[in-house]
């Protein structure tokens, strides 16, 4: 038993080892304008994933969705996030798509996470990518707004689709 424990202990300092070996040697490549491999991909999105179920809290919005703050998330949105993630206009930000990974196209492809997931996100940002932390630029409230216009955006109240219009022209 003793000598089948020792072989796992090396096995696994074998594979640690070269797998270190891989990383530091270069062979993983890090240019921002080529397209990250399938593990790499995964990757990210796992420990993404496991980051955000660990540490968001999954609160409601305190916020009312009325037309007021849907509004002013709206106009949050456009000044803070649409250079990345997609303007009024419904069309892909060029320069989110030259971000590796690529920004999320918010208006093309809108989310469907809960809303204590974008809120957090949005609060936290991702290290590594283009979205930074916005706690200490936005207040919640703003994050909370901008996080329920961004979870409406599919089906927005009448006024509300009408400035969201005329910010598209």
């Amino acid at each position: 038993m003793g000598k089948f424990i020792w072989g796992v202990i090396f096995a696994v300092v074998v594979f640690a080892a070269g797998g270190l070996g891989i990383v530091l040697s270069g062979f993983i490549n890090t240019d921002a304008d080529q397209p990250p491999g399938s593990f790499e991909k995964w990757l990210a999105r796992e420990t993404v994933e496991g980051s955000i179920r660990k540490r968001a809290a999954r609160i409601d919005n305190p916020l009312p969705g009325n037309d007021a703050n849907l509004i002013a998330g709206m106009k949050t949105y456009l000044m803070a996030c649409a250079e990345c993630h997609g303007g009024a206009d419904k069309k892909a930000s060029v320069f989110g798509f030259a971000l590796h990974p690529p920004a999320p196209q918010l208006i093309v492809r809108p989310l469907h996470d809960p809303e204590w997931q974008i809120f957090y996100v949005t609060k936290h940002g991702f290290r590594n990518t283009g979205m930074p932390a916005w706690q200490g630029l936005m207040s919640d409230n703003e994050i909370w707004q901008m996080t329920a216009f961004l979870s409406r955006v599919e089906k927005l109240p009448p006024a509300v689709q009408e400035e969201w219009n005329k910010a598209a022209h």
